[in-house]
């Protein structure tokens, strides 16, 4: 019952690809010697605007990757995308001692960004951005400065609203 009740639940959802950025091996000291556990780090997005952060912690990686990636579907969020699969303005990133710049790029030029930035980049559904890490190298930071920063993302009707005024003027164009 379960398991057809799982299938149900998969079949509505759009198909989601997960990547493993990054995991790590820690220890507990106890009295009896150490204790091994695992951290996994993992991305989760379907191409199309929506991506999710998260991690996982178990002894065993398979475990600790299903941790991660059930995290990381809780956690999910929409970037506003423009027709190009860019982004609509430039912005910095900011989590913990880490920081990305991110800033959209012509179409053609793909993704350029670090490992751990370009995992959430290319499952967002993002093909044209540069991206560059300021602050520390740390992957977690690394990762989760770059979903504060596509979080913040407004798009242009976004800003037209706030501002009470139509697209075309925050542009510039003319209106007839």
């Amino acid at each position: 019952m379960a398991r057809k009740q799982q299938q149900q639940e998969n079949a509505g959802a759009p198909e989601l690809q997960e990547r493993v950025v990054y995991i790590n091996r820690v220890s507990k000291v106890v009295k009896g010697g150490r204790r091994f556990g695992l951290t996994a780090l993992v991305v989760v997005g379907d191409g199309n605007g929506h991506v999710g952060v998260g991690m996982g912690k178990s002894q065993e990686v398979p475990i600790a990757i299903k941790k991660g990636v059930e995290d990381a579907k809780k956690n999910m969020f929409t970037v506003p995308l423009t027709a190009e699969h860019t982004l609509p303005h430039e912005i910095i990133g900011e989590y913990g001692a880490g920081r990305v710049l991110i800033k959209p790029a012509t179409p053609g030029t793909g993704v350029i960004a670090g490992g751990a930035a370009r995992a959430v980049m290319e499952l967002a559904g993002i093909t044209d951005v540069f991206a560059k890490s300021l602050g520390t190298d740390n992957c977690m930071n690394v990762v989760k400065a770059t979903a504060e920063g596509l979080k913040q993302m407004q798009s242009p009707e976004q800003v037209a609203a706030r501002r009470g005024v139509s697209v075309g003027q925050i542009f510039g164009w003319k209106e007839n």
